[in-house]
């Protein structure tokens, strides 16, 4: 049976939020940062793994706005659990560029 487009969409739940704290992952089996998402009061703090080192260094990405999919359930990544799935576009080596915001939104907000 055929999967209506909109209930697909519907079903995934994405958010913006607020990345507080960003550290290298060093138990990760390729370069990525450990981050600490606050999503507001609703949904909280989240934390995901990403692998953004091409790009962003820790420091820079404390305080940058991200879109984020918050319902898809933990995966344990070495001894870490992502909890929300940070997403981004390839750039043309196929390196990791964040979606974002170009404008400041509440944390928390739903991606429609």
């Amino acid at each position: 049976m055929p999967v209506d487009p909109a209930e697909a969409f519907a079903a995934l739940d994405v958010r913006v939020g607020t990345i507080a704290e960003a550290r290298p992952f060093e138990g990760a089996r390729k370069p990525s940062y450990q981050l600490t998402i606050d999503f507001g009061p609703t949904i909280g703090r989240k934390q995901s793994s990403a692998q953004l080192t091409v790009h962003y260094k820790p420091e820079e990405l404390i305080g940058k706005q991200i879109i984020a999919a918050v319902n898809l359930g933990p995966k344990k990544i070495a001894d870490f659990v992502s909890e929300v799935l940070v997403l981004g576009l390839p750039d043309i080596s196929g390196d990791t560029v964040l979606l974002t915001p170009d404008l400041p939104v509440p944390n928390g907000e739903k991606l429609y």
